[in-house]
């Protein structure tokens, strides 16, 4: 391996961003979902992109929506610069569409992969998605849980993906050699028992994921 890029999700202030970014993270990604405890403020995220902008023009800044109605989105990026759209709810492949024509805006599209089922959705969200993310899901929280990696082991997919759910530095290792992964996706994973983002946790985690 030479290598694995990583996205850190559900930032909220600068201090982790600036790990985040600084730490070598190819997307930060920013949460518009209220149920979230990851949830961010219209004003803070717009502080936040800028920022994220300022530190490394290429990192790639993610705005994560779940069913999300059209002025919902519109209003979000009224306010804050995105590169990409992180779709975390059940938008069928026609949503997907609707979404990249209106905002012009690539988008990843997660998807549940729990199950062998699972995997009968993929090709319909690669034609209309630029990347997509297999995670599973936890209640009202847009993603958590672990992975179900056997499903992923020796498959090839048209387009780019990223590994989520329950990921942190103890099981990153593993969790790439079982499905490929080339991306990875990583919230909670770095965070302390508060929720809030541990800083130090974010730079092992962004320096194993390189070490790959």
């Amino acid at each position: 391996m030479s290598g694995v890029s990583a996205k850190i999700c559900g930032l909220q202030d600068e201090i982790a961003l600036e790990a985040a970014i600084l730490g070598g993270a190819s997307y930060v990604g920013f949460v518009f979902f209220p149920p979230s405890r990851h949830a961010i403020k219209y004003d803070q995220a717009q502080k936040l992109a800028a920022r994220a902008r300022d530190l490394s023009p290429q990192v790639q800044r993610v705005g994560l929506f779940a069913d999300a109605q059209d002025d919902e989105i519109l209003q979000a990026l009224r306010y804050v610069q995105l590169d990409l759209l992180q779709l975390h709810g059940h938008e069928p492949p026609q949503r997907i569409a609707q979404i990249k024509a209106m905002t012009g805006l690539g988008t990843i599209k997660a998807l549940r992969m729990m199950k062998p089922e699972h995997l009968d959705a993929i090709a319909t969200y690669e034609e209309v998605s630029d990347l997509l993310l297999f995670d599973s899901r936890i209640g009202n929280e847009p993603s958590g849980g672990p992975s179900a990696w056997d499903l992923l082991k020796n498959r090839a997919f048209r387009k780019p993906w990223l590994l989520a759910g329950g990921l942190t530095a103890t099981n990153l290792e593993q969790a790439v050699r079982a499905t490929g992964a080339g991306i990875v996706d990583v919230s909670s994973g770095v965070e302390d028992a508060s929720g809030r983002k541990n800083p130090e946790k974010i730079k092992e985690f962004l320096a194993l994921a390189a070490s790959f």
